[in-house]
């Protein structure tokens, strides 16, 4: 890491230049490429996913474009009124002729009596686009929203919805990224009290994310990426890259202070803190990409993109960040700082105040400051056991977007099975199959939970089949999962009972279901997974039985609380709606094992500033209440800047206006608030308090046969420092060498 750090400071110029150059040439490429994301959630080998296969090849694939709706909705009268009926058929022929519409199907012709509601005041046409939502442009979907809506007068309610419609409720203006940001800048400046220091993270950060912004655009031509993956890379990637900068910057920092010049400070502080940031990244890397262990084509993209993230931040925090110090000199302290060290000189640093004080209280209170810790982390977590995995859809999004106002027009007029409608699809196989399926809507039109069913309509060979059930219930509702459930089980192999018809029963809700199915089964295995990766490394970093079992139980149980806080914003709706993050509902399949991985490789991060600092202290005094006295209270401020920053950038994804986005968002953002200032300063130290020796101990067989690696060497000549300890300890009196 020495090597690196006097490489890119000897070469600073070229470092910086290697790195905008990087962040232009991926930003350009991008451009010129474009998108190519992708949000297939089928899982070939399901029941959805074979209704789907039958479908595409029944039909030649051919289910055109994106549709969306336009409903309207009348005060009092009916929508057949002349003047209701001259308004918007006006408004339909207008959108038959905007750019990217294919057709118009409106109530008013001679087969559109479906398309009105029994109380003949709301109706909706369908408006067919002439490609699929992920390639229309925004323009043309905001065309489509804006002539509709033009149409709304007094006593007239026009929405609509769909999958083009969503976007253009998209927020246009990164503002989330530019609140995070800002507010991680003052965080910083507060910390440094030197401009220069405080803007170095941000640049470094926003660099690196950049460059990894751009480049999973490309990433979608060469594999299924979820449109949530930049988003998601921006949000761990701000996070985590301004804390990695804020460290070593922290360290450079106080190279100085001991009198340094600016170079030797930047390299040891990368050559030590360096080492702990690359051994937190691969963690959170290692974290990422276990869910490859899963094989859904779905989440490979979002755990390479997301790698592909902390991995630039990582390089841009040992390469740019080390010239870009060298550039800035002495100007990373503060003025009184430099004043103060021209006056007097180096001074040894004694840790004061709070974080002295606070780590001295840990240690003479480590049991009833433990279970105090322990129980906050229960209670969050309770709202986790009752998780329900569904379908999140338009009827989440905030009162007043266009696509939840259609939604709840059209769950109003229709029912609420209308938003997401099951489709059957079959493959016949003679006669005998033909019949059977003739007969099947008659019997699904009896069965619990169904609203209605559409005629069978078959392929032009005859040998495909597919038909639509609208259930009673909402698409996300239980009772619709129940429905799904009934017709595989009971319903369809019924009806086929004595032919080869095998029904497969497709739709949003379906899908979902087998989605979250597969997701639960392969759960344990893969928190198993990055659980055990996670121990190997913290066992080879330290050297002890203990630190791993301890990090994976802090580890757990900062993922369970934040679950459960999610759950109870989410799926409770405790103050949704007040954010503006629409009516609860669900939590999405996928979210539960892209936030272990998250969670998991974020908390690593804590755990190992924290304790390698415990670890080089012990190994020099063998003293382990003064090995966690002094890690704690030399370590907790920068944690808590750190945690402070973090906080604040997940936070402000919340204002993105993109539900899955604002989960991830809370979620991390309680998770890392919990780890910080539960765990790691109280749960944590007060543990190891508690266990003593025991916390480095290690079978000695077991010692001779690991490869000795170190996350954080001691820095030569390192100022030893005397901490307040309880009245009946000593307080040894060191002296900083120089």
């Amino acid at each position: 890491m020495a090597a690196i750090a006097r490489w890119c400071i000897r070469h600073r110029l070229v470092a910086v230049l290697l790195w905008l150059l990087a962040f232009g040439g991926t930003t350009a490429a991008t451009a010129v490429a474009g998108s190519a994301y992708s949000n297939d959630y089928e899982v070939p080998g399901t029941e959805s996913g074979r209704a789907t296969a039958l479908l595409d090849a029944g039909f030649h694939g051919g289910r055109g474009g994106d549709t969306d709706t336009v409903v309207w909705h009348t005060d009092s009268g009916p929508v057949r009124a002349p003047g209701v009926q001259q308004r918007m058929s006006k408004a339909l022929g207008a959108l038959a002729e905007l750019p990217g519409v294919a057709s118009v199907t409106g109530p008013y012709g001679r087969d559109g009596s479906a398309q009105i509601s029994a109380d003949g005041r709301t109706a909706y046409a369908s408006v067919t686009f002439d490609r699929t939502a992920d390639e229309i442009p925004e323009a043309q979907a905001r065309a489509v929203v804006d002539t509709a809506r033009a149409a709304a007068a007094d006593g007239l309610q026009v929405a609509v919805g769909g999958s083009a419609a969503a976007l253009t409720e998209t927020s246009s203006a990164h503002l989330s990224e530019i609140v995070g940001v800002a507010v991680a800048a003052v965080v910083l400046f507060l910390a440094f009290g030197s401009l220069a220091a405080s803007v170095l993270p941000i640049l470094t950060a926003v660099v690196s994310v950049g460059t990894a912004y751009a480049g999973i655009g490309l990433l979608g031509h060469a594999m299924a990426v979820a449109d949530f993956a930049p988003m998601l890379g921006l949000l761990i990637g701000l996070g985590v890259g301004i804390d990695y900068a804020l460290f070593i910057v922290t360290r450079h920092r106080r190279g100085l202070r001991q009198g340094l010049g600016a170079d030797e400070a930047a390299t040891r502080a990368v050559a030590t803190t360096g080492r702990a940031v690359v051994f937190a990244g691969a963690t959170v890397c290692i974290a990422l990409l276990g869910m490859l262990t899963l094989r859904l084509g779905f989440l490979n993209g979002v755990a390479v993109a997301a790698s592909l993230t902390v991995v630039l931040t990582v390089a841009a925090s040992v390469t740019l960040l080390p010239a870009l110090l060298s550039l800035i000199g002495d100007r990373a302290l503060s003025r009184r700082e430099r004043r103060r060290l021209a006056e007097h000189g180096p001074q040894p640093e004694l840790p004061t105040g709070f974080a002295a004080r606070w780590s001295a209280f840990v240690e003479r209170r480590p049991k009833l400051l433990g279970a105090l810790a322990a129980a906050v982390m229960l209670l969050l977590a309770l709202p986790t056991l009752s998780l329900h995995l569904g379908t999140s859809d338009q009827g989440n999004n905030p009162a007043k977007s266009t696509t939840r106002t259609a939604y709840d027009l059209l769950a109003d007029g229709f029912g609420p099975g209308v938003n997401g409608p099951l489709t059957l699809a079959a493959k016949l196989d003679g006669a005998d199959d033909r019949l059977a399926m003739d007969r099947l809507p008659g019997l699904l039109r009896s069965t619990e939970g169904v609203a209605s069913v559409s005629p069978v309509t078959y392929n032009a060979g005859g040998d495909t089949a597919v038909l639509t059930v609208v259930p009673d219930s909402a698409p996300q509702s239980q009772d619709t999962s129940a429905l799904v459930d009934r017709l595989r089980d009971q319903v369809l192999p019924a009806a086929g009972k004595g032919t080869s018809l095998d029904v497969h029963v497709g739709g949003v809700t379906a899908g979902y279901d087998d989605f979250a199915r597969v997701i639960v089964g392969k759960l344990p295995l893969f928190v198993g997974v990055v659980i055990a990766l996670g121990c190997v490394l913290l066992l080879l970093a330290f050297r002890s039985v203990g630190i791993p079992l301890k990090a994976a139980a802090m580890n757990v149980a900062a993922v369970a609380s934040a679950f459960g806080i999610v759950v109870a914003v989410f799926q409770w709706g405790w103050g949704s709606e007040l954010l503006g993050l629409g009516r609860s509902g669900p939590i999405e399949p996928f979210l539960p094992v892209i936030m272990v991985s998250v969670l998991f490789g974020l908390s690593m991060d804590y755990q190992v500033f924290l304790v390698s600092r415990m670890y080089e202290e012990w190994l020099e005094t063998g003293d382990n209440r003064r090995a966690v006295r002094v890690g704690l209270a030399e370590t907790s401020r920068v944690i808590n800047s750190a945690a402070v920053i973090m906080i604040s950038v997940f936070l402000a994804f919340v204002l993105s206006g993109e539900r899955v986005i604002a989960m991830f968002g809370i979620a991390l953002a309680a998770a890392v608030a919990l780890d910080a200032f539960v765990l790691r300063t109280l749960l944590v130290p007060a543990l190891m308090h508690l266990l003593g020796g025991a916390n480095w101990w290690l079978p000695g067989w077991l010692d001779r046969r690991l490869p000795r690696i170190s996350i954080e060497p001691p820095e030569c000549g390192r100022a030893t420092i005397s901490l307040p300890g309880p009245a009946t300890e000593p307080v040894d009196e060191l002296v900083a060498q120089p």
